[in-house]
């Protein structure tokens, strides 16, 4: 297929499409408006699928829940406060081991905050956000392209592992406009999961559902669920790198913040200053092993966020103190350029005494 031009948050719900979803639940919130507009004029194009502007948040996530009990592929969106509204409902989706995707394109915080991009929702998505022992996947794209890709793998991942699975976007990603190409068509038909709930006719009757009055057997469900986790962390870590091989310093940074991170480090390398990125692409599980693997050769590390450090303490507990690492954040919804971060890189290059290429 050609490459097509199209606004992140469009991508994302056509890749949606061509992932199978069947039914699309979402409720109006800058700046992701354009995906609910996008799925409610294209999702019709198959038949059988089903799109509905619930009355809130909080119905938008629980009628995810239904569809997926049923066996459809099912997906929500919103940004940062309405997430948090959702946070409940992925809650009982991960104790009733039900796949879907929730696309947060996340705003600046807290409360209300602002309607420009930031990347203040790291601690929610990477520690399960609700009440309870979870976990949820969660895929950090740094463009458009990315945006189509990680939406597609989503529903993969989440069937694959009956896990909610989080792609954390931002408001530039989502309105940004980039060539975007697809890979796939929509299937046919989509076979149904054996845990789906279609009848009893032939089998006993299975109830599900998220509360039990015996803590052994909610032990049994969390260790379940522990295990499951743990082969996520083994199979699906992903990463990206740039110029780190000969590396003196390391920059780490996620989503659009890397996409800024990269131009800033060819800046730099333009002016001998050794310097790579590291871009984690899984936020959970996050590629702890290859931050660790770096410290054998760098011995210096800068985290940039769009926030005021949230990834950081990641990167620590990865390093384990093996390695220096600085910080430089902008929150609120402030977009940083790559001359800027450049400028925090040569600094901190030049105060630690690394070597420069002449």
């Amino acid at each position: 297929m050609a490459k097509v031009l199209m606004n992140g948050n469009s991508a994302i719900g056509e890749a949606a499409i061509r992932a199978g979803c069947q039914c699309y639940f979402g409720y109006p919130i800058t700046p992701q408006n354009e995906l609910t507009e996008y799925m409610a004029a294209n999702l019709s194009r198959r038949s059988g699928c089903s799109f509905i502007q619930a009355e809130s948040e909080i119905s938008a996530i629980n009628m995810v829940f239904g569809a997926s009990v049923v066996g459809a592929r099912a997906m929500t969106s919103s940004s940062s406060p309405g997430i948090s509204l959702k946070q409940e409902g992925i809650s009982y989706l991960a104790a009733c081991e039900l796949p879907a995707v929730i696309v947060n394109m996340s705003r600046g915080g807290p409360g209300l905050g602002s309607i420009a991009a930031s990347q203040s929702d790291y601690f929610q998505a990477t520690r399960g956000g609700g009440h309870g022992d979870y976990r949820t996947i969660v895929l950090a794209p740094s463009s458009v392209q990315e945006l189509a890709d990680l939406t597609h793998r989503a529903f993969d991942l989440a069937d694959a592992y009956r896990i909610p699975v989080v792609v954390l976007g931002d408001g530039m990603l989502g309105q940004m406009m980039e060539p975007v190409e697809y890979a796939h068509e929509a299937p046919e038909t989509l076979q149904v999961r054996s845990d789906a709930l279609r009848g009893a006719r032939g089998r006993p009757s299975r109830i599900v559902k998220t509360f039990t009055s015996n803590p052994a057997d909610l032990e049994r469900i969390n260790w379940s669920l522990f295990r499951r986790y743990r082969l996520i962390a083994e199979r699906e870590t992903s990463f990206d790198t740039f110029l780190v091989d000969d590396a003196e310093l390391v920059v780490v940074a996620f989503g659009i913040a890397a996409r800024i991170a990269r131009g800033a480090v060819k800046t730099v390398r333009a002016a001998g200053l050794r310097v790579g990125l590291l871009r984690p692409i899984t936020l959970w599980p996050f590629p702890a092993d290859v931050v660790r693997d770096s410290a054998r050769k760098v011995k210096h590390f800068l985290v940039f966020e769009m926030n005021m450090g949230q990834m950081l303490e990641d990167v620590k507990l990865s390093l384990e103190g093996a390695a220096e690492v600085a910080f430089y954040g902008r929150p609120g919804g402030v977009i940083p350029t790559p001359s800027e971060i450049a400028r925090v890189i040569t600094r901190l290059y030049y105060q630690n005494g690394l070597r420069v290429d002449r």
